[in-house]
């Protein structure tokens, strides 16, 4: 009874800095460290070092000569490394709390197996980021009036495009830190092997693109291409999860919808990109990148950027157009053995109806024959 007792405790509270003990308790040692970095602050000989984490770098005053007016703005620098650190912690702790108090309540009312489950936990993350980050960049989107003034996606560049206010900085920072805090949950969330190359893929495409948008100023495109992207991502994610919950009356109708979504979404995507960095930044083009101005606008990088987000569009819509067209394959090929089931009674009710018509010396006959044919078959 005793080491029955003991090997009961060992599961339910493994050794400190086990890899066990680290998977169970990975959201209060998070913040445990994050709490260092902000604790950092209080103390005048460790503010210099902790602000570099937590607080936004790279910011420039600018004063308004006729109002005299103080304006803050920020710009992208090396310094953002550390504070997408910090911010990538917070990113595991909230991921945490919101599978604890979120995902997993509603998981409990849902019986699933084991693969849906997996994918139900994803979807149950990403709507609640999806959703997240659709308000906030539309937040931005409607403060900066970029879908009412189209020429601001690619006018004054790089001067007006460098500087950025705070939002659209704290932004692209919480976009990096959420696709790079995908990684270490792999291991904290036990994913399976089979399941880790598919979404290491899908959160190193937003991460490279987001990143690279960032570094070479394309943040105002970048921002209204990721809108449209969230909204999407948002709906589907949401049918994802109904269709999970067994309601299809919610998950088929909102399938049909976000299939006109997702395909608006791409041909607008490509429609700014086009519009930006083919028609737009084409008249601004420089031959030479400046790095001190922070101008990227070269024929071969505008090109390139313009390239990579249509190669990445259309790849989408191929994908998606590969998922129906199978999907109208396997409902074919479960509609066939009916066909054939229901055509054979046919025959067969005909045939013995047949068989009725004759006298009732050749009914005896013309069935054993038939029985006979059969078992030949």
């Amino acid at each position: 009874m005793r080491r029955m007792a003991s090997s009961r405790k060992t599961t339910k509270n493994p050794p400190i800095l086990s890899q066990e003990f680290i998977i169970q308790n990975h959201a209060d040692i998070m913040s445990c460290v994050a709490m260092l970095f902000v604790a950092g602050l209080m103390f005048q000989i460790t503010f210099p070092l902790a602000s570099i984490f937590v607080i936004t770098q790279h910011n420039v005053t600018e004063v308004n000569p006729q109002t005299q007016e103080t304006f803050y703005f920020y710009k992208a620098g090396f310094k953002d490394l550390a504070t997408t650190f910090f911010y990538m912690i917070i990113c595991i702790v909230v991921h945490a709390v919101v599978q604890e108090y979120g995902v997993d309540k509603l998981q409990r009312k849902v019986h699933l197996s084991k693969i849906k489950t997996s994918k139900f936990n994803e979807s149950g993350q990403l709507i609640v980021f999806s959703l997240f980050s659709a308000a906030f960049a539309g937040y931005i989107v409607s403060q900066d009036d970029l879908l009412t003034n189209v020429h601001l996606l690619w006018e004054n560049y790089p001067a007006n495009h460098r500087i950025m206010s705070f939002f659209l900085k704290f932004f692209f920072l919480v976009q990096i830190s959420y696709w790079l805090h995908v990684f270490p949950e792999f291991y904290f969330q036990k994913v399976k092997r089979e399941e880790i190359k598919s979404r290491s893929f899908y959160a190193a495409i937003h991460l490279i693109f987001i990143s690279t948008a960032y570094a070479l100023n394309f943040t105002r495109v970048a921002i209204c291409i990721l809108l449209l992207h969230y909204i999407a991502e948002t709906v589907f994610h949401f049918c994802r999860l109904a269709h999970f919950a067994e309601k299809p009356s919610i998950a088929r109708p909102g399938f049909k919808f976000w299939n006109i979504i997702f395909v608006l979404v791409r041909l607008c995507s490509v429609g700014l990109a086009g519009l930006t960095f083919w028609y737009g930044l084409r008249t601004s083009e420089t031959p030479h990148v400046d790095l001190s101005s922070g101008n990227f606008n070269t024929t071969f990088i505008r090109l390139n950027c313009l390239l990579a987000v249509c190669f990445l569009q259309v790849w989408m819509m191929w994908n998606f157009i590969n998922f129906h067209l199978k999907r109208v394959r396997e409902r074919t090929a479960q509609q066939k053995p009916r066909y054939q089931i229901r055509t054979n009674k046919r025959k067969a009710k005909k045939l013995e109806n047949e068989v009725r018509n004759l006298p009732e010396a050749d009914q005896d006959t013309t069935r054993a024959l038939r029985a006979k044919d059969k078992k030949q078959d």
